[in-house]
């Protein structure tokens, strides 16, 4: 077994957003193989934060990005304390998604925001087209329809600093490190000289 060093505990802790305890117990488990201890700590973060997810959130901020005077949009994010709204992490946060508003024009928070004339539609549509099997049209549309629909909504779209995630998975990825609950509640994008 390798030795676990006290700077790779450190590091594991501060990456991970975790306990030096549980930073060195996963190092130990992985047997010293820091990205092994990484991957498992993130799991781990994961899947506290999405027990998290119904936790209430009345506190965040307000932020705004604004490119080229030409184009903008300001959000609000809210997690369930001041005290965490007011970090650089949070802040950083809420700005990163005001720029991924800004850059990649979605049109509702979530799924469940998609209102349900648009989807029904889209699924009239889609059935109109559909020239597969007969016992697969359900789940075919489904996942058609859930495509259609991936680039309109914010937590579907690829985070534009890293497009191997997901807003989704990039908010999870903040309420493990924060230990709190972190919801988009509302959004607006403005371009010069488009109305909607």
């Amino acid at each position: 077994m390798a030795e676990v060093t006290i700077e790779q505990i450190k590091k594991l802790k501060e990456l991970s957003g975790a306990g030096l305890t549980d930073a060195k117990k996963a190092l130990v488990e992985a047997k010293g193989d820091f990205d092994k201890a990484l991957e498992a700590m993130r799991k781990k973060g994961l899947t506290k934060a999405e027990k998290r997810g119904d936790r209430e959130t009345r506190e965040g901020l307000i932020e705004s990005y604004i490119h080229d005077g030409r184009l903008g949009a300001i959000v609000e994010v809210n997690c369930e304390t001041s005290f965490v709204a007011k970090t650089d992490e949070f802040k950083t946060l809420a700005h990163q998604i005001a720029m991924q508003i800004a850059s990649m024009n979605p049109l509702y928070v979530s799924e469940a925001d998609i209102p349900e004339a648009d989807r029904n539609k889209k699924i009239k549509e889609l059935e109109e087209n559909f020239k597969g099997p007969a016992n697969m049209k359900d789940k075919i549309i489904e996942g058609q329809l859930k495509k259609a629909f991936a680039e309109k909504v914010l937590m579907s779209q690829p985070y534009i600093l890293d497009d191997t995630k997901t807003v989704e998975q990039f908010i999870k990825e903040a309420i493990a490190k924060t230990g709190e609950n972190i919801t988009i509640r509302q959004f607006k994008r403005l371009e010069l000289g488009v109305t909607e």
